[in-house]
C-alpha cells in the first residue's frame, strides 16, 4: 500500500469537514500479535479517512515496527488527546501509552504484552465515556496473554461491559452475507441452555433490533435460531426447551412490533439470511453463531458490542501469532470494523 495516494481534504473546508467525522479511538491490541500489523494499513486506508478520524491507543514504537515490517512509509506521530490529532495523508496519530519493551518477540504469549492490550482498551473507554471520542474499535487481544498480565476477562466483550458499568451486552457478528447476534456467548454449552431463559432471549433480540435500526434497517426481519436440532421438531428432539425458553420471549416481542420470527432451525435459518430472507439471525450459543459466520465471512467479518453506552467494533480473528511479524496479516476485517464504526457513530457534538 502507498500511502501516498490517500485521499485528505485541505484548506478551512477540509478541516471543517474533518470536523464532522467521528472520532474513533483504535486500541492495537496484544502486541505480540498482529494488531499493529492490521492497524497500520488500516488508518492509513483511504476510505477509513474519508468515514472518521481513527486514533490509536497503543504503542507509537511498536506501529513504527510494524509499519516497516509491511514496508509501509508513514509518520507516527504521539498526541496527549484525539483533539490534538491531525489528520493528513501518510500520518498515524496515536496516544502512546509506552507500555511495551522494544524488543517484545512477535508471536509469542507475554504476559507484559497481556496487561498493556488491557490498559489500551481501559483507556479507550475512558475517552468515550468522557466524550473524548464517538466510538472504539479493537483490535485482537489474546484472552490467555489477559489473563497471565492480571485481568481475568473471557473477552474484550466482558471487559469492556465491567469498564462502561453495564451488566448486560450482546455480541453480534456482522459479514457482508449474514448478521448474527448471540444470546450466550463465551459459556459452556451445557451452561449456555440453563442460562437462555425468556427474558434474555427478548433483551437480545431487542438489542439487535436497535442495533439496526441504527445501522440503516429500519424495520429488520429477525431469525431466531431454536436450540435443540430442527428447532426441537415438535418436541420429537430435546424437553421443550424452545417453547419453554424462546417462544415466550417471540410473542411479546411481536406483540411490540419486531419482526422476530421463530424459532428456526439454525441450519435452514443461516442458509435463508445467506440468501437475504434474513436481516439478523439469533444464535443461542457461541458455536451456533460463530460457525456459519466463519464460513460466510471471516476476512470481512466484524465483531460489535451491542448494548454498550459507546459504540464499539473488532476485528472478526484473532491475535495469529503464526504470522505476527511477518508483515502478512490481511487488514481488511480491521478496515470494515473502522467502516463500522463510522457507520454507527454519532456526529461529535460541537
Amino acid at each position: 500500500m502507498n500511502p501516498s495516494t490517500n485521499l485528505a481534504p485541505t484548506g478551512a473546508a477540509g478541516a471543517d469537514a474533518d470536523a464532522a467525522l467521528p472520532l474513533i479511538a483504535v486500541t492495537m491490541g496484544d502486541g505480540a500479535g498482529i494488531g499493529p500489523e492490521v492497524v497500520v494499513p488500516a488508518l492509513l486506508d483511504q476510505d477509513t479517512l474519508r468515514r472518521c478520524r481513527p486514533v490509536v491507543i497503543g504503542d507509537a514504537e511498536r506501529l513504527r515496527q510494524a509499519a516497516r515490517l509491511r514496508g509501509i512509509s508513514c509518520e507516527v506521530v504521539t498526541v496527549a488527546t484525539p483533539g490534538e490529532a491531525v489528520f493528513t495523508p501518510g500520518r498515524i496519530n496515536v496516544i502512546d501509552l509506552g507500555l511495551l519493551p522494544a524488543d517484545l518477540p512477535w508471536g509469542e504469549l507475554s504476559p507484559v504484552a497481556g496487561d498493556a492490550a488491557y490498559q489500551y482498551v481501559r483507556a479507550a473507554a475512558e475517552l468515550a465515556m468522557n466524550g473524548g471520542v464517538q466510538g472504539i474499535c479493537t483490535a485482537p487481544l489474546n484472552k490467555e496473554a489477559l489473563h497471565a498480565g492480571g485481568h481475568v476477562f473471557p473477552g474484550h466483550t466482558e471487559l469492556l461491559a465491567q469498564l462502561t458499568g453495564v451488566e448486560e451486552v450482546s455480541m453480534m457478528l456482522a459479514t457482508p452475507t449474514v448478521k448474527v447476534i448471540h444470546v450466550t456467548t463465551h459459556i459452556g454449552l451445557i451452561d449456555a441452555v440453563r442460562k437462555i431463559e425468556p427474558g434474555l432471549v427478548e433483551r437480545t433480540v431487542r438489542r439487535g433490533h436497535e442495533a439496526m435500526v441504527r445501522a440503516g434497517t429500519p424495520e429488520p426481519v429477525i431469525g431466531v435460531c431454536g436450540i435443540n436440532p430442527h428447532a426441537g421438531e415438535n418436541g420429537l428432539f430435546g424437553y421443550g426447551e424452545e417453547e419453554e425458553k424462546i417462544v415466550p420471549a417471540l410473542e411479546v416481542l411481536r406483540a411490540d412490533g419486531i419482526d422476530a420470527r421463530g424459532p428456526l432451525p439454525a441450519d435452514t435459518a443461516f442458509f435463508l439470511a445467506g440468501r437475504g430472507d434474513y436481516d439478523l439471525i439469533v444464535a443461542m450459543y457461541h458455536d451456533q453463531g460463530h460457525g456459519p459466520v466463519k464460513v460466510l465471512g471471516l476476512e470481512a467479518g466484524v465483531n460489535l458490542t451491542v448494548g454498550l453506552p459507546v459504540i464499539r467494533t473488532s476485528v472478526d480473528h484473532g491475535t495469529a501469532f503464526d504470522i505476527a511479524g511477518t508483515g502478512t496479516a490481511d487488514a481488511g476485517s480491521m478496515i470494515e470494523a473502522l467502516r463500522q464504526a463510522a457507520e454507527m457513530a454519532p456526529t461529535p457534538a460541537h
